[in-house]
């Protein structure tokens, strides 16, 4: 019987051939990823009430990302217990303040395709950019897994997006998303498969890749997949990793799909989604020149090296408005140290922007730098939802970086096509 790519990650974790919507499986977990926000402070009473370890140290990975840097005495408590707790339970595999966790996971060569791995954490779909199943679940059900290294799930049907064409100049991969959320709303993916496919899909980057993946979670799906390919292959193989059985991690030909979406990239236009929520997106020209505050370049879904790079395209001869704040955190140190290796990091500091750490930060309302009341922030991050990256009179609008690196330069909300610095 064909099978989505899905379905068959699904069926090998539980030990069946195959399986179909509706199935409720037990699945043996691959990899459990958690930080510091939801982990060991809420996992650690629950295991120690029944007594129990996690079931294999060198299947979970802990990343400290929401309450970095530690800056009172609540934060260093939550930090020193997270260390503490990896060492007492043989973590080793422990990234403490090296970036955001969905992008340090894949980076430090954690996922392969055919993976099925939990996250606690709600954009734990990024994982899905490599052929893995990935989704995010609750404190108790990490709990649960981490004692028995099982879960349950009832087998999702699959939503295919399909984009054909070729995206344009200063289109990207979150642009693809602020319209599949403005087309299909935040539940358009109903707790099921997302998989990702087509020409325009073919083309990205592995980190662009992770974009479209990341913001299945802003669709309502449970996980965003992409098939493996070349591009996958040579990702893996610079973190020292293989790709086995890449023709099977695919979706076959007759499987059964839920819907099938076809989106054309050669028509898409700059998007722009309007408080309070990811599916006000419409094209960029319907929010020109509305003024703006702050800039945002951060999280793991806009503070990439691919997205330092666009940003930086934008940036490049150019200086900013003296109305905006340009605040800049890369989604990790690695990531931050190949973009100052390219002279990214000194174009943002001679354009003026603001550099912050390698953490989640404003985009989950964390540390000092969020919003004041009646700012207006154009962001790179998946969300705008009121009060979540600072005060609830706050308004945050939705962009690609360079979109939110134009409209730093502009003042205002600004078609990133139109902003014309000194290029390579």
């Amino acid at each position: 019987m064909p099978q989505t790519l899905a379905e068959k990650i699904i069926a090998t974790a539980s030990g069946h051939q195959s399986v179909s919507p509706g199935d409720i499986v037990t699945a043996r977990v691959d990899l459990a990823m958690i930080h510091d926000s939801g982990g060991p402070r809420r996992v650690k009473p629950i295991l120690d009430r029944f007594g129990g370890t996690v079931w294999d140290p060198n299947k979970v990975v802990v990343v400290s990302d929401h309450y970095v840097p530690a800056h009172d005495d609540e934060t260093r408590s939550i930090q020193a217990l997270t260390k503490k707790w990896v060492a007492d339970q043989g973590i080793r595999a422990f990234y403490d303040e090296k970036g955001i966790c969905h992008v340090v996971v894949p980076e430090n060569g954690h996922l392969i395709p055919g993976m099925f791995v939990v996250g606690g954490d709600s954009h734990s779909p990024t994982g899905g950019a490599f052929g893995t199943y990935m989704f995010g679940i609750g404190a108790t059900e990490m709990a649960g897994v981490l004692l028995t290294g099982e879960i349950w799930i009832k087998v999702p049907e699959t939503i295919l997006i399909e984009w054909t064409g070729q995206l344009g100049p200063r289109i990207s991969a979150k642009d693809m998303m602020l319209y599949t959320c403005g087309k299909l709303g935040m539940d358009g993916g109903q707790y099921q498969a997302v998989e990702y496919r087509g020409s325009a899909v073919a083309k990205l980057d592995m980190q662009e890749r992770m974009t479209l993946s990341n913001m299945t979670a802003e669709l309502g799906g449970q996980a965003g997949i992409i098939a493996p390919d070349e591009t996958t292959a040579g990702y893996l193989r610079e973190c020292g990793r293989t790709v086995e059985n890449a023709d099977f991690w695919r979706t076959d030909v007759g499987a059964r799909l839920k819907a099938h979406h076809i989106f054309d990239a050669s028509a898409l236009e700059p998007q722009v989604a309007a408080p309070h929520s990811p599916a006000n997106a419409a094209q960029v020209g319907d929010y020109n020149k509305v003024p703006v505050n702050v800039a945002y370049i951060g999280a793991c879904t806009g503070a990439k090296l691919a997205d330092l790079r666009m940003a930086a395209e934008v940036l490049r001869g150019c200086k900013l408005s003296s109305n905006v704040t340009l605040k800049i955190a890369p989604a990790s140190l690695k990531d931050q140290e190949i973009a100052k290796n390219e002279g990214l990091m000194a174009l943002f500091a001679e354009a003026g922007a603001e550099i912050l750490p390698n953490a989640c930060g404003i985009c989950a309302g964390y540390g000092p730098d969020r919003l004041g009341e009646d700012v207006v922030c154009i962001s790179t991050t998946a969300r705008n939802f009121r009060g979540r990256m600072g005060a609830p009179s706050s308004k945050v609008f939705l962009g690609s970086p360079y979109t939110v690196a134009a409209s730093a330069v502009a003042g205002y909300i600004a078609d990133p096509r139109e902003i014309q610095g000194r290029h390579r």
